[in-house]
């Protein structure tokens, strides 16, 4: 090997050579000895034996042994190496997996230290790799085998599979809501819950399945031979274990878990492929309510996928200053005699392919990544704009604005809100907030107090879909609020549904008594309408008899161009 590679030592090298091969007898290590000044290095005889190095003596070490190093660790030596070639430190340490010539990627740790010359210029930078065969096996935190010993152990799974043609899964969970553990104590009680939970889940597996550690909260089971029904049953257990509260350090937690399962051959024949797999199953799980397994498929890979896709999508737009959102706007009009009154705006979004999204795909989106505080901003100044233009033609106008509780929790809100409608030179009363009834009833006394602040400044509260939360009744005894917009779901079986007739007419009665406003949402037939307005007293209709959403140019033509009084449409077509 050392015949390849016949470079002249460098003066500095030359110094160094003797005592360099005395410490290559003295270790199975890998030593180097670098001459700064000169770019060239001297490696031990076995680092060229087991790596793809063209000899003992290098010109440019970093440009050959840079290729070897895994994409993923590449970064963090080329950023550790920098630091010293740039003078910034004299100390080198790093872990980080290289290709050697027969066993695939290795981990290794080097260490390396930069002495000086006489007039302390970098001169040399010597140091030892050493070569990790099982790169430290336990995690830290739980004492369980990490994710590095995971890696081994699907990989040792798809070479049985490969031998034997018998498949199994991969089950990967994760705590759901761990981060509040974290943020409300610390880490330390957050690694304290995690052994905690190891220990549990350790408790109740079978002898012969092993737990890993991943990163974070998330833990692992490799399955070989298990079915979907095995699988589904160890979660089961997992799930029972940790059904009732535990205590660490004097205080009692609850933790449940969502789980991703990925079969194998089927979802994957490749370490990374699987793992990748088993994570977005797991993400689903997640999004679908958590404490829950998901099973790979790859019509829900495929939806993940484009939700992520459309995250990034979303994040592009914002920045663009809500580039490609617009506002669409749905009449609502007076019960008694069918004036015009306002709108409640709703957002629509197309993507940067021109495709129009359903708000149910990119709203639940928006407000998982927070953009919601500004995309929200931006609606209440579309909303106030556009009210300012139309007030011209109908002085009393009102235009509804969806408020999120994110938004709600952004104490800047509202002195953002109060500005834009004195830029505009806008009346408060032109404007009502509605945030549904369901994102509310778990925090009264925070939302009254915002919502107070609002209504003082003169901007009306909306209940929106009121009913369809799980403490209706509730909502009237806590909530500060100056309009009440009853669901559809009572109005879809009025005509035929004495109970829900009756339901309509009490819920109106009991507003009217709290000197609540009642309108009633997706009113779509005639003779709905009348009973609702002759029988039930409601105050204001919404819904597709009246006029389905329009955008701002549309909604002008149809709506405040005409008669202030409308007219019913005709039957309802798909929308």
């Amino acid at each position: 090997m050392r015949k390849m590679n016949r470079l002249p030592l460098s003066p500095n090298l030359k110094r160094f050579k003797f005592f360099f091969d005395l410490l290559k007898r003295t270790t199975d290590d890998y030593l180097f000895l670098a001459d700064m000044q000169e770019n060239m290095m001297m490696v031990s005889p076995n680092l060229v034996q087991d790596f793809e190095l063209p000899g003992e003596i290098l010109e440019d070490f970093n440009r050959c042994w840079f290729a070897l190093i895994h994409p993923e660790e590449r970064e963090s030596y080329r950023k550790s190496i920098e630091t010293v070639l740039q003078h910034k430190s004299r100390e080198h340490l790093l872990e980080y997996r290289v290709k050697s010539r027969k066993d695939g990627y290795v981990w290794i740790r080097c260490r390396g230290c930069v002495g000086l010359d006489r007039e302390g210029r970098p001169s040399i930078f010597t140091g030892v790799m050493t070569r990790l065969s099982q790169r430290n096996q336990a995690d830290e935190v739980t004492g369980l085998l990490n994710k590095y010993q995971f890696e081994r152990a699907v990989k040792s799974a798809l070479s049985s599979y490969r031998s034997t043609g018998e498949g199994g899964a991969i089950l990967v969970f994760g705590l759901d809501n761990f981060k509040i553990i974290n943020e409300t104590h610390n880490r330390v009680v957050g690694d304290r819950v995690l052994k905690e939970v190891a220990r549990q889940i350790e408790a109740v597996l079978p002898q012969e399945q092993t737990l890993y550690k991943l990163d974070g909260d998330q833990f692992a089971i490799v399955c070989p031979g298990a079915e979907e029904k095995d699988v589904a049953e160890l979660f089961a257990t997992i799930q029972g274990c940790l059904a009732h509260p535990y205590t660490v350090d004097g205080r009692q937690y609850f933790n449940t878990v969502s789980a991703g399962t990925v079969l194998y051959p089927q979802g994957g024949k490749d370490y990374l492929v699987l793992h990748k797999h088993a994570e977005a199953a797991m993400d689903l799980a997640k999004q679908a309510g958590k404490n829950r397994n998901c099973l790979f498929s790859k019509e829900q890979y495929n939806r993940w996928v484009r939700s992520i896709t459309m995250r990034d999508s979303l994040w592009d737009c914002v920045e663009n200053d809500c580039e490609g959102f617009s506002l669409f706007f749905q009449p609502q009009v007076r019960a008694s005699d069918r004036e015009l009154i306002g709108a409640e705006s709703l957002l629509r979004w197309r993507n940067p392919k021109g495709r129009m999204v359903a708000p149910m795909e990119f709203i639940p989106i928006l407000e998982e990544t927070k953009l919601i505080v500004p995309v929200g901003k931006w609606i209440f100044r579309e909303a106030v704009r556009i009210c300012k233009e139309w007030r011209k033609v109908r002085p009393n106008f009102r235009i509804s604005v969806n408020m999120s509780y994110e938004q709600v929790k952004d104490l800047s809100f509202k002195k953002y809100a109060l500005e834009c409608l004195e830029r505009y030179e806008l009346p408060t009363e032109a404007i009502v907030l509605e945030l549904t009834e369901s994102k509310i009833v778990a925090d009264w006394s925070f939302v009254n107090q915002q919502f107070d602040a609002f209504r003082q400044a003169g901007i009306k509260i909306a209940m929106d879909d009121f009913g369809t939360g799980y403490s209706s009744l509730a909502s009237f005894k806590n909530l500060s609020c100056d309009i009440v917009k009853i669901d559809r779901e009572f109005v879809k079986k009025i005509l035929e549904n004495d109970f829900d007739k009756k339901l309509v007419e009490y819920v109106v009665a009991l507003c009217h008594s709290m000197g609540i406003e009642a309108y009633i949402e997706g009113v779509e037939d005639i003779e709905e309408y009348k009973l609702l307005t002759e029988k039930c007293k409601a105050d204001a209709i919404q819904g597709y008899l009246f006029g389905h959403p329009e955008s701002e140019e549309n909604f002008e033509e149809k709506f405040l161009k005409g008669d202030k009084y409308l007219e019913p449409c005709s039957p309802p077509q798909s929308h």
